[in-house]
């Protein structure tokens, strides 16, 4: 289906129009059209242009309304203070707006974005033999909200998740996990849980790192496995493959629990690029992008100095041929260019690593893997916090594991849906469903409406609260509006154009009206927040919609159709929209 034109598109153009026409040198200019308070819209254009065309701004403005057609589109336009336009649109053109979007039954008229291309999301990147923290937890959902976002609007997205499978702690756990074969209770992947292959892992890594501490001799074996691994010597690998697995039945299970989709070809751990990392050095050495210092191979830069004044460099290989994280970086960003085409890498990472992105892609664009038609970003993201203002962490001051944080949110969520089950109707299977959809929601909500780099508290009582700016809030919008359409019994929701509209029926047009252009701008600034914001606004608007306009019991049955279709497509909007956030919505709560 073609796209829908937005109405405050379609109010652009037309000023465009009469702009051009009363004054032909201002042809092609931006009438800087916003919502606003006084009308639908207030176009804020006209000042430049006077200013540049040495005229008065209210006289050209004038000009300008006289040029402008009415009746379609446009009801009302009048010149406002020193040269502003107040729009206010027809009642007939909200309807017929949003019946178009409403016939858009898999887009809601969101269009394409116009330069799609191939994007590479590298997120969701727990550590194998590692539980995951409630730090994992940004990654994960930003990062999925965000695939969501880019691949509805038409790019091509690439999933990505660079686990943490390398390294020299592996040369301890293999060692002691081959001395001591029978601690790690290793059974099929059907046979054992998530929780349970990590709880081993766990118990393996403590018990191998108190050896480590304790026994040189064994520190000297594992400091040898770790040159074995590093090798390809086979019983070493086949070892260090076993962790691999027994860690990915673990993250299957927590990404499970957050409801998102992970598959075993999007997991590229620091592993996978081992047979890239002594070209890239080479690559980077020949072209005088690294140099070698104290016999590492360093890059060094201008404006990065430590706290004596001397250059930092990043350090690609170590002195003693070993390799770090700038060499798998810069291999995968290797890869992702020249293999997978990408021409945008996006790294949901923590903000504290900013310093370490910033130095690997200012090396890959001084090598020309990043250049203008291929750029790499980090979308950092801040701190998980207490109630109490300080990193989220335990009574005991432990790192809260996430799949703990997950099932009190579903316990919680699960008690407020259990006290509505009466009231509608809900079976078993529904509320431990409805509490599980309702707890995650209120996890994943709680992260997205608040912006990524900024830090947010962590506080499950209000998260999973019926009331304010919760995903709550929005599922039960989205249900009572089922509700309603379940009672309509014989009416239908059918667009009516030649009604007139009551204030919270276009306050209500007008927002959803907006739902194509918010995601194009959240999926382009890779900002799901703002997509939060907006569907908040959303049921808000509904809630006054509701006290002002009776639905099933409007005056007259044209009244009650417009208003089934109004509230149908406010439904449909709040599903699509949560579900780009990755949040569902339930058809009873």
């Amino acid at each position: 289906m073609a796209s829908v034109t937005s109405l405050s598109h379609s109010v652009e153009q037309r000023l465009a129009s009469a702009l051009s026409a009363t004054l032909p040198e201002a042809a092609g200019a931006d009438p800087l059209l916003r919502r606003s308070d006084r009308a639908d819209f207030q176009a804020n254009g006209i000042l430049a242009l006077a200013k540049k065309a040495k005229a008065n701004p209210r006289e050209l403005a004038t000009q300008v309304v006289a040029q402008v057609v009415t009746g379609d589109v446009i009801g009302e336009i009048e010149v406002s203070g020193p040269g502003f336009l107040n729009v206010t649109v027809t009642d007939k053109a909200i309807t017929e707006n949003l019946a178009a979007r409403y016939a858009d039954t898999a887009r809601l008229g969101v269009p394409h974005a116009a330069h799609p291309g191939t994007t590479v999301v590298d997120y969701a990147q727990p550590n194998v033999a590692k539980e995951m923290h409630v730090g994992h937890l940004r990654s994960a959902v930003i990062g999925d909200a965000v695939v969501q976002l880019l691949e509805f609007t038409g790019e091509s997205v690439v999933r990505r998740h660079h686990i943490g499978d390398w390294g020299t702690q592996f040369g301890m756990l293999i060692q002691y996990l081959d001395e001591h074969p029978h601690e790690l209770d290793h059974k099929d992947a059907d046979g054992v849980s998530g929780e349970e292959a990590m709880s081993n892992l766990d118990r393996l890594y403590k018990a191998a790192r108190k050896l480590f501490d304790a026994d040189e001799e064994f520190k000297t074996r594992a400091r040898r496995r770790v040159v074995d691994l590093q090798a390809g010597e086979p019983q070493t690998l086949a070892i260090w493959q076993k962790f691999v697995d027994e860690s990915k039945i673990y993250f299957f299970s927590v990404f499970d629990k957050l409801d998102m989709e992970i598959s075993d070809p999007d997991i590229v751990g620091e592993s996978g690029y081992n047979d890239m990392l002594h070209e890239t050095c080479r690559l980077l050495e020949e072209s005088g992008v690294a140099v070698r210092s104290d016999g590492a191979l360093c890059v060094f830069f201008d404006d990065i100095k430590g706290p004596d004044g001397n250059p930092v460099p990043l350090i690609v290989q170590k002195s003693d041929g070993g390799f770090g994280y700038a060499a798998t970086d810069l291999s995968a960003i290797r890869d992702r260019v020249f293999n997978l085409k990408a021409d945008t890498l996006l790294y949901v990472v923590d903000a504290r690593q900013s310093l370490h992105f910033k130095m690997v892609f200012e090396t890959a664009r001084r090598a020309g893997w990043l250049n203008d038609d291929v750029t790499a970003r980090q979308l950092a993201f801040g701190t998980v916090l207490g109630k109490d203002g300080k990193p989220f962490k335990t009574r005991e001051g432990e790192t809260v594991k996430l799949v703990d944080l997950l099932d009190e949110a579903v316990e919680r969520a699960t008690a407020v849906v259990a006290e509505k089950r009466e009231k509608v109707g809900l079976t078993d299977e529904e509320v431990v469903e409805n509490g599980r959809f309702v707890g995650v929601g209120a996890v994943k909500y709680a992260d997205l409406s608040t912006s990524a780099v900024r830090d947010y508290k962590f506080d499950l009582d209000q998260m999973v609260s019926l009331n304010g700016d919760t995903s709550v809030y929005l599922q039960y919008a989205y249900a009572r509006i089922q509700s309603i359409l379940r009672k309509s019994e014989d009416a239908r929701p059918v667009a009516h154009p030649e009604l007139a509209l009551a204030p919270a029926e276009r306050a209500l047009g007008l927002h959803l009206d907006q739902f194509a252009e918010t995601v194009l701008e959240a999926a382009a600034a890779y900002e799901p927040h703002k997509l939060a914001a907006y569907l908040y606004q959303l049921a808000s608007l509904l809630t006054t919609f509701y006290d002002q306009c009776p639905v099933l019991k409007a005056e007259t049955p044209e009244l009650r159709e417009n208003r089934l279709f109004l509230i149908d497509l406010t439904a449909r909007t709040l599903h699509r929209g949560m579900a780009l956030l990755g949040i569902r919505t339930p058809e009873k709560l």
